[in-house]
């Protein structure tokens, strides 16, 4: 914004009345027009009893000083009903905005590092009570929006240190032997790029998460069952080595929405699926379409999982202790990229733990 046009701005904001202001006028402004109603029906009774006087009466005789008499009384109880309107007016505007004041000083002084501070209206019941309930549950909202980003920087940047740290070990060791054999150095090498492979995998996972929160951009028609089954595909090797058993009933299921990202959501639960599964168990994975809206459900055996545990499933970095422990494949990333491309289609998301243990997951594209 230019200078000029600053200034412009700002002198338009001085320029518009408070609302105390604003307020005292509507006040006084109703009472004066009531006290004007009133006048104007008592001259209009007075002059309805004037012309029924008697008739005896001297015409004129008396006229000019009753004249002035009535045309000096509404003038002076005019104008004293005008001030005592308008400071009535002004006192009365103030207190009902007493409470606005408050809600407008507390809520400047809330910042992001002082997000724990909440509005109190003294236990009112009004409509600001209202607005101090509703400013509250922001700031809850935000503290604990706050406090979430925090933590998944924090995890972000422990996960994207150990593998660094990692390939500085290995480099150092090697080359702190002077007589280190082109085979250890080979080895030392290899694992320095398997190191850099978690890296990049991390990273791409962090930015696809990124993506999905920002939305879907563009909308176009897809068919989840074809999806799946190239997912399925590329995964069958990988089942077999681990005697995993994938029961597949693929019905045609079209939806709508970004392909790229609903490939990596059926790539992630099957990932997952067979990543913390048990051996010789089983995933059982449908598609189908019902009432227009395309369903896809991905259920595996395996660690049994407190019902009150699931949703902490779909946060970055949360993992269950003892039932879910971290997997060199992996970095708490999965079900949360699951859950951020489900909530940028508008899409229904359901989990419950498994009958036999791991956990049966639930995606329907409306």
């Amino acid at each position: 914004m230019r200078p000029l046009d600053a200034v412009m701005s700002l002198f338009r904001r001085r320029r518009r009345p408070m609302l105390r202001a604003q307020l005292a006028l509507l006040y006084s402004g109703f009472f004066l027009c009531l006290l004007a109603a009133v006048l104007l029906a008592t001259d209009l009774l007075y002059g309805h009893t004037a012309a029924r006087a008697p008739a005896n009466v001297a015409p004129g005789a008396d006229q000019v000083g009753d004249s002035h008499r009535f045309e000096f009384a509404p003038a002076a109880i005019g104008l004293a009903a005008a001030v005592v309107a308008l400071t009535g007016a002004w006192w009365l505007a103030g207190r009902f905005l007493r409470p606005l004041r408050a809600i407008n000083t507390t809520a400047r002084e809330i910042s992001a590092t002082n997000l724990n501070r909440r509005l109190d209206l003294d236990g009112s019941n009004d409509e600001l009570a209202d607005l101090s309930r509703t400013l509250n549950d922001l700031f809850a909202r935000l503290e604990a929006s706050f406090e979430s980003q925090r933590r998944f920087v924090a995890n972000a940047s422990h996960e994207l240190r150990t593998p660094l740290a990692g390939q500085r070990t290995l480099l150092q060791v090697a080359l702190a032997d002077p007589e280190v054999s082109a085979e250890a150095l080979r080895t030392a090498c290899e694992q320095a790029l398997q190191l850099g492979d978690q890296q990049e995998r991390l990273i791409e996972a962090l930015l696809t998460l990124a993506t999905s929160e920002h939305g879907v951009e563009q909308w176009e028609p897809v068919d989840l069952d074809q999806i799946t089954e190239a997912v399925i595909a590329g995964r069958r090797r990988q089942a077999e080595r681990r005697g995993i058993t994938i029961d597949a009933a693929l019905r045609p299921a079209p939806a709508t929405g970004d392909p790229r990202l609903i490939e990596r959501l059926v790539t992630n639960l099957v990932d997952n699926a067979l990543r913390h599964n048990t051996p010789e168990g089983h995933v059982q994975i449908t598609t189908d379409s019902v009432g227009g809206e395309a369903r896809i459900a991905v259920g595996n055996t395996g660690p049994a999982i407190p019902p009150a545990e699931v949703d902490r499933l779909f946060r970055p970095f949360q993992r269950i202790s003892g039932t879910r422990a971290r997997h060199p494949d992996g970095h708490g990333l999965g079900l949360a990229i699951v859950h951020a491309i489900a909530h940028a289609h508008g899409a229904t998301l359901t989990a419950r733990p498994g009958p036999e243990g791991g956990l049966d997951v639930e995606v329907t594209f409306h």
